[in-house]
């Protein structure tokens, strides 16, 4: 039996849990102790009205970030950082509600990433329900007969970046009377704001900016976000202002058991476990059989229909069929009405489980939860705290994180100590990224005209990148300053989710309908003739990409396997902005241009990785620029080795870099790409590139340049103590190799990386 806290055994949860103690699928558990309440009367300088309605709503007096919060928030920009559940919400809410009563006109605008969490806050506000508080959503399902009365009436207004992109801003002069009373911007979950989305939602909220100071106002912005590595960082990047920080809670929490699960082995030759879906459904119904509310997430749409369903057969199974009808799913693709009904139920304590997507991971009000189980690793650690903060708000919780066969998820499980105690990772976001920043300064000439100091809101290379917009002819000078060339509606043609000013729509065969969006440079690995492209949890075949029309046509695919692409990758460098000497390389970091061509797919069976056959394509290289690091292995570390083992050795360890570089960037490895190559045109060495898989680049492998030795550490790790004899998919092997994982060399990697490691010690 693995080493478990004896006190652990007489929790609620004991009977569904201590199965798995004995038999070794629980690596780790412990208990997060509790925190004491911290608290402050109510400041005697609040607004009498807004004191009056605390204590209306038994609020009697305040945690000490909420005062804190307040008090600065008087004279800065502020993020606040503070543990889940201990009332972030109130602690922006106050000084906003406080300015809004005072005398004079003031208006709020208030920011979330999801209309059910713009909802969900407005339910609260209702509550609350200060006096001269005019609220209202504005938002894509808000009726058009609505819209102009918000517009005049309301004094905070509740939206999402997207509505703000093209609905408000290119609109402004209809929101003129409002802007000039702007005083207050909250923008709620920041640490979501990463990333291509990041960066080009930092772009927008440099355009509010822009916007505002023509109308005569200068908002201060409020944040609130979950724990991550460079808060205040993130704040200054996202809105391009300096903040100040809030992050010591006040609120009391209950004490919480935390799990680490990694499900048996089936396998032991090729490492095949059984599937953490079956884990996470078992474990789900045992807890609801004991009444214990639960909530399990998965990224999956399909993963959570199935933790449904086998959940409730094994109720059914139990005699229970009563508890089966009380779980439910929870994912995007249901109606609003669908969620609402979901949200309201679990509240009410009506589900005792739900199977939710990290639809429901941000702060949506569900009542009080008893566990919080997470299926495979979401991809961050600051995400996995975010879904287990679900659990135990109230009294002692159950957290559970079920590993899945991923390389990071068993190096987890090998590491369960390290892993719980694992610090939160950075959030990055660039939003200079030049193709991001080029659309978003045609837009802004659009809302008004481009002028000299234009890197007042756009940072220094704003004049040059408009100059280039104007050499293109995408914007034309006037007497006014720059405006596009073009008449037409700017802000559509600009997705907050892509870097590319061009995409592909994924359109459905039979209903017609818009699958998905796929920028133009990654559409031939994603959505080549054949592709087994997969959206929020659905399968589908591409039948038919047409570059010229912009969209690929794809019907349901209900198969036993998917698609890998083959593909040839070449890398020029094309400026070299940053050098430094780190664990024995020479590494580089800078511009570079990537050609891709796709030139062929494997179909693979989905149950055993087996590859069925091989299917040649013909298309066309796709070129794009964007930003990553280099390094040259000297030859005392790859000098006299074969060259099959060179390349195998070479490509393994761009593998395992690329896995764990999402442990210090908040990203995917989806996100970055790689090539490794014996001897490289232009550095006439052994060479591995790694770089941003989005054109323009967005700033994941600065953070990885920054972290080189970090980086060599936690590949070394993760390749040297995996049990398999020549790679899988656990270490070498990577899901998303354009050699499908030809020529890899585990030894290889082991030694040097460990040649690397050794030399970072020395250094």
């Amino acid at each position: 039996m693995n080493e478990v806290d004896r006190s652990l055994l007489g929790s609620p949860w004991a009977v569904a849990i201590d199965p798995a103690r004995r038999d070794g699928r629980v690596e780790r558990s412990r208990v997060e102790p509790g925190l004491d309440a911290v608290t402050e009367p109510i400041p005697d300088e609040l607004d009498p009205g807004v004191a009056e309605t605390l204590e209306r709503a038994g609020i009697g007096s305040l945690y000490a970030h909420q005062v804190e919060a307040w008090r600065e928030a008087r004279e800065s920009n502020l993020v606040i950082t503070t543990p889940t559940a201990s009332g972030k919400s109130l602690a922006f809410n106050l000084p906003v509600l406080d300015g809004l009563a005072r005398p004079g006109r003031s208006a709020a605008l208030y920011l979330y990433p999801t209309k059910a969490l713009a909802q969900d806050q407005a339910r609260a506000l209702a509550q609350l329900n200060p006096p001269g508080l005019r609220y209202a959503i504005y938002d894509g399902d808000t009726p058009r007969d609505r819209r102009a009365a918000i517009r005049r009436e309301s004094n905070l207004v509740m939206t999402n970046p997207d509505m703000l992109h093209v609905g408000i801003l290119p609109n402004h002069q209809s929101w003129g009377n409002f802007l000039k009373r702007l005083d207050w911007v909250v923008i709620d979950e920041a640490h979501t704001y990463r990333g291509v989305f990041g960066s080009n939602v930092a772009n927008v909220i440099r355009r509010l900016r822009r916007i505002c100071a023509a109308y005569g106002s200068t908002p201060r912005f409020l944040l609130a976000s979950a724990t991550i590595a460079n808060p205040v960082e993130l704040a200054e990047r996202l809105v391009g202002e300096d903040f100040r920080q809030v992050s010591e809670g006040g609120a009391p929490s209950a004490e919480r058991e935390v799990v680490v699960w990694n499900p048996p082995l089936i396998d032991r030759a090729t490492g095949t476990r059984r599937s953490a879906i079956a884990e996470a459904a078992d474990l789900l119904a045992d807890l609801v059989a004991f009444e214990i509310r639960t909530i399990c997430f998965m990224k999956s749409r399909r993963g959570i229909e199935l933790i449904r369903k086998f959940a409730a057969e094994r109720l059914m199974s139990k005699g229970r069929p009563d508890l089966a009808e009380r779980i439910a799913p929870y994912r995007a693709g249901y109606t609003p009405a669908q969620r609402r009904d979901i949200e309201a139920r679990l509240s009410s304590g009506e589900l005792l489980g739900v199977a939710a997507t990290d639809a429901l991971e941000l702060g949506i009000d569900v009542g009080h939860l008893d566990a919080a189980i997470c299926v495979n690793f979401p991809g961050t650690v600051a995400g996995l705290r975010q879904m287990w903060g679900r659990a135990g708000r109230k009294s002692r919780g159950l957290a559970v994180y079920v590993a899945g066969p991923d390389g990071l998820d068993q190096y987890f499980c090998r590491h369960p100590d390290e892993f719980l105690d694992r610090p939160v990772e950075a959030a990055i976001l660039d939003h200079a990224s030049p193709e991001i920043a080029a659309r978003h300064l045609t837009a802004a000439a659009y809302e008004l005209p481009l002028g000299p100091d234009e890197g007042r809101w756009f940072g220094e290379g704003a004049t040059e990148t408009a100059n280039d917009l104007v050499r293109e002819g995408v914007l034309r000078k006037t007497g006014k300053g720059l405006v596009p060339r073009r008449s037409g509606f700017v802000a559509s043609g600009i997705s907050l989710r892509s870097s590319s000013s061009d995409s592909v729509l994924v359109v459905d065969r039979d209903s017609g309908e818009v699958v998905g969006e796929v920028e133009t440079g990654r559409a031939f690995t994603t959505l080549h003739p054949g592709a087994i492209y997969m959206h929020l949890g659905t399968n589908w075949e591409v039948s038919e990409l047409d570059l010229g029309a912009g969209r690929a046509i794809v019907s349901r695919f209900d198969g036993d396997w998917y698609t890998r692409p083959r593909v040839e990758t070449e890398v020029f460098i094309e400026r070299e902005t940053d050098r430094r000497d780190a664990a024995g390389v020479e590494l580089s970091y800078g511009r570079m241009a990537v050609t891709e061509t796709v030139t062929g797919y494997e179909r693979v069976l989905s149950a055993d990785q087996t590859a069925i056959d091989l299917v040649d394509l013909e298309l066309p290289p796709q070129d794009f620029e964007t930003r990553g690091l280099w390094y040259l292995p000297p030859d005392e570390m790859v000098g006299n080795l074969p060259l099959p083992e060179l390349l195998g050795s070479l490509h393994a360890t761009e593998h395992l870099q690329i896995a764990v570089l999402p442990l210090i960037a908040m990203c995917d490895r989806w996100d970055i790409g790689g090539l490794s190559t014996n001897v490289h045109a232009q550095t006439g060495s052994p060479t591995i590139f790694i770089y941003d898989g989005h054109p323009g680049g967005i700033g994941i492998t600065g953070r990885g340049f920054e972290m080189f030795e970090r980086l060599v550490a936690d590949a070394g790790r993760l390749v040297s103590e995996c049990s398999c004899e020549n790679g899988c998919p656990s270490c070498v092997q990577s899901p998303k190799c354009g050699n499908l994982n030809d020529h890899l060399d585990k030894a290889g990697a082991i030694r040097l990386l460990g040649l690397m490691e050794a030399a970072s010690a020395t250094e």
